[in-house]
């Protein structure tokens, strides 16, 4: 007799069938040979046969990274593929859909379904039990798929002859075949977990069991489609090493080394800028990047948060700007950010005011600067600067100064500076000019905006950096800008009273 529980899944099995049924229903009006003749068809265009069978998965066009791939695991029926697709990106729905054209059409019938336990391979096979079952437009021009007899949770037989077999990572795939078959497909999905890999024994441990006992499971005279799913969480893990022996590693972001969304037909700006500024820059590297980053051996110890001197106790404040807009930097691969910041200095000490650290549209970065104005309310003078290097040039000339011009007509101009200085390596000049004063405490963050998401997030990138610039350094590069000016700028003015920013140097750097 079925239990209380066993009543309850099968209830919401039921319920899932009846969704599916009426996400896929069939046109009312189609006729045997029309559906034959679509059939054929949709075979011969396996985008359209995927967008036409699974309407209710396949809501957004298709991007190119997608087609490419398709074509790929259609093409090659000995392939292998790590697919390392950023959240949000598809690649489970994708390879599933892709795996039913396979099957349906009759180039791939056994299939291993691996996942980091057997349950969570049992759970993510779940769609495609689902919709072998449930899917109408499948029964209608394939005929229903359900054995009965070889249909339960981790391991079903189709109709078409195709069978899928859950196992999780350690356990033992021999003998697994389809009648005479050995396996012509391995689909690995989620293999590594952040836990695992932090243990360096444990992925050595599962990269055996892959290597010795899961993909021996195949023929050697008949050909394999592996498929290993999965971002790069860690700098070691399974993901990476099989990448490292695929015939392809495709490495999708969230955004592409263009700053611009790899899937805009689903993932628009405004979307990606409403995820990412609700998450640390680690996990928005670590999720949506392809980039895991740990904390950085540059900046060790806690920021120093403090009480700035008021404004009025300044001769002058820099307020320092970098549109971000190079795509030669290295970071330009990873997140790019806009950076403004009110920097001053007294008794030999940095004070980070205020500022705005953030991706965003030029207008709202040129409502920085008014809203620092408003800040300062001419308390200080203000010497206004934003980066304009050869990298940059001439953007800051086509597009910020028309934009100034514009809102001064209305607001007041705002005198803002190119800087042009040509500037040694980013790494190099952020270590070498701003270690030190992190060190001695001498670069103080205002207390008062503590919880500021600009600001917090300006430390974060500061205890994120390192020599690679694996992480966006946008936030630090901004405030050595606005200190080599300020130094240089005290230095003209009275060159007797006040230290050159140099004296802070790391000597080995600058």
């Amino acid at each position: 007799m079925a239990s209380a529980k066993d009543k309850i899944a099968i209830k919401e099995w039921d319920e899932f069938l009846k969704a599916m049924r009426q996400d896929t229903a069939l046109e009312s009006d189609k006729t045997k040979a029309d559906i034959e003749k679509h059939r054929a068809y949709l075979e011969k265009n396996p985008v359209e046969w995927m967008k036409y069978m699974f309407p209710n998965y396949a809501t957004a066009e298709f991007a190119p990274f997608h087609k490419k791939f398709i074509k790929r695991a259609i093409d090659n029926a000995e392939w292998y593929e790590v697919i390392s697709w950023a959240r949000e990106l598809a690649k489970d729905t994708v390879v599933m859909m892709t795996m039913f054209y396979l099957n349906l059409t009759g180039k791939k019938k056994f299939t291993i379904f691996v996942s980091s336990s057997f349950d969570a391979a049992c759970d993510l096979l779940l769609p495609y039990m689902l919709n072998f079952e449930g899917n109408s437009r499948i029964d209608a021009y394939y005929g229903p798929q359900k054995t009965w007899g070889a249909w339960e949770k981790g391991n079903f037989t189709t109709k078409c002859g195709a069978r899928y077999v859950a196992i999780g990572a350690g356990q033992s795939p021999r003998g697994k075949k389809n009648e005479a078959l050995r396996p012509d497909s391995i689909i690995l999905t989620d293999l590594d977990t952040d836990e695992d890999t932090r243990n360096k024994d444990i992925i050595d441990k599962r990269w055996d069991w892959v290597e010795k006992a899961l993909i021996p499971t195949r023929s050697i005279s008949k050909p394999l489609l592996t498929l290993m799913l999965g971002n790069i969480i860690a700098k070691d893990c399974c993901v990476v090493r099989a990448g490292k022996i695929a015939d392809n590693w495709d490495v999708v972001n969230v955004r592409g080394s263009d700053g611009k969304s790899t899937w805009p037909q689903k993932n628009t700006e405004e979307m990606i800028d409403r995820v990412l500024s609700k998450i640390s820059t680690k996990a928005a590297q670590g999720e949506y990047f392809n980039n895991p980053v740990t904390e950085g051996s540059i900046f060790k110890g806690e920021a120093t948060w403090g009480k700035c001197p008021p404004l009025t106790k300044l001769r002058f404040v820099v307020a320092y700007a970098d549109p971000s807009t190079s795509n030669k930097d290295k970071s330009s691969k990873k997140t790019s950010f806009k950076a403004l910041w009110l920097i001053g200095k007294n008794d030999g000490k940095y004070y980070i005011y205020r500022g705005f650290l953030d991706q965003g549209s030029t207008d709202t970065f040129i409502d920085w600067f008014y809203s620092l104005r408003t800040y300062a309310a001419d308390k200080a003078q203000i010497y206004w600067y934003i980066e304009n290097n050869s990298l940059q040039d001439p953007y800051y000339e086509q597009i910020y100064e028309p934009k100034f011009r514009d809102r001064g007509k209305t607001e007041g101009r705002i005198s803002v500076k190119g800087d042009t200085r040509k500037k040694p390596e980013k790494a190099f000049r952020i270590e070498g000019n701003l270690e030190k004063p992190w060190r001695d405490g001498d670069l103080v963050f205002n207390e008062q905006e503590k919880g500021n998401p600009h600001m917090e997030r300006l430390i974060e990138q500061f205890k994120l950096f390192d020599m690679k610039l694996s992480a966006p350094a946008d936030g630090p590069d901004c405030i050595e800008g606005g200190i080599w000016i300020l130094d240089n700028k005290m230095h003209e003015i009275a060159p007797s009273d006040f230290k050159t920013f140099s004296k802070h140097a790391n000597n080995k750097r600058i």
